[in-house]
């Protein structure tokens, strides 16, 4: 593997929000999950919507936009909005505008990941990065779109639609897959729902894979810690062993879109199964 000084990685942080502790955890009791991940009064946990940017020559891709902020006051209610970061200032922070990105790159479309891609101008909905096209696939853009009863409530219309209606939605091919960008790959998986994406990405000698919601956070690494947000939490099961073996035997650095606290880690075999060997932010690799 080459190291290619050009290609730079940044976080951008869009702020924490709080989702139900049990449904974050599914069948796992609350008395083991609250050690590491504590409710308050409400059971709600606090979360992180970190994303990631890759400045890799003439391309600046933006890995997930977080909630965004158009929705309505009732909307953000049920989720607590916290913190002091947000996406444009987060960008700002490293230098960047909204109009500088060149491919906003979605793993999958929940409102979470997905609601800052599209912003209020007016009283018009318009893709919040202008100057960018917005990356999804065939399989999962039908699923939203067309939602059934159970997820509906996480596919927002909103913020999907005008994407396509700005002429800047393209797709993936799930078939052939595979290279997204020099050293940025893609892996599929349909557990959480339909053929979610993840990045894999080759950084500084290094593998990163883009955790989305496959592994929400450090305290999801046992193997039963499924979310009840997941459509097909047995497939999530296979999936979750596929990967962590894959990244164990092969020294993945996982990234986390949802662990409040730890932004990256490494792997170890220990009696219990595997999990974290090290944690760590990405401006220290």
């Amino acid at each position: 593997m080459v190291y290619r000084p050009e290609m730079k990685l940044h976080t951008v942080d869009t702020g924490f929000f709080k989702l139900d502790g049990g449904a974050m955890f599914g069948v796992v009791p609350k008395t083991i999950w609250n050690k590491a991940n504590p409710a308050d009064e409400n059971n709600l946990c606090t979360w992180a919507m970190r994303c990631l940017l890759v400045e890799d020559n003439n391309r600046l891709i933006l890995i997930d936009t977080g909630i965004g902020n158009k929705q309505d006051a009732r909307f953000f209610s049920h989720y607590y909005l916290h913190g002091q970061a947000s996406l444009d200032s987060s960008l700002s922070k490293i230098g960047f505008h909204a109009d500088d990105i060149t491919d906003v790159f979605l793993t999958h479309l929940h409102f979470d990941h997905a609601g800052g891609a599209v912003k209020r101008d007016g009283q018009t909905l318009v893709p919040a990065f202008k100057n960018a096209s917005y990356w999804s696939n065939k399989p999962h853009w039908d699923w939203a779109v067309y939602p059934n009863e159970r997820e509906k409530a996480s596919f927002l219309k909103e913020n999907i639609l005008p994407i396509q209606e700005s002429g800047q939605l393209k797709f993936i091919d799930t078939e052939d897959g595979g290279q997204f960008a020099k050293d940025f790959n893609v892996r599929f998986v349909s557990g959480h729902t339909e053929a979610m994406m993840l990045p894999l990405i080759s950084y500084k000698g290094k593998k990163i894979l883009y955790m989305a919601d496959l592994l929400p956070s450090v305290g999801h690494l046992p193997i039963p810690y499924i979310m009840a947000y997941d459509m097909f939490p047995m497939k999530t099961l296979y999936e979750k062993k596929l990967f962590l073996n894959e990244a164990l035997e092969n020294e993945y650095i996982l990234y986390f879109e949802h662990d409040p606290v730890n932004e990256c880690c490494t792997l170890q075999q220990t009696e219990k199964g595997i999990r974290v060997r090290d944690t760590f932010k990405l401006n220290e690799l």
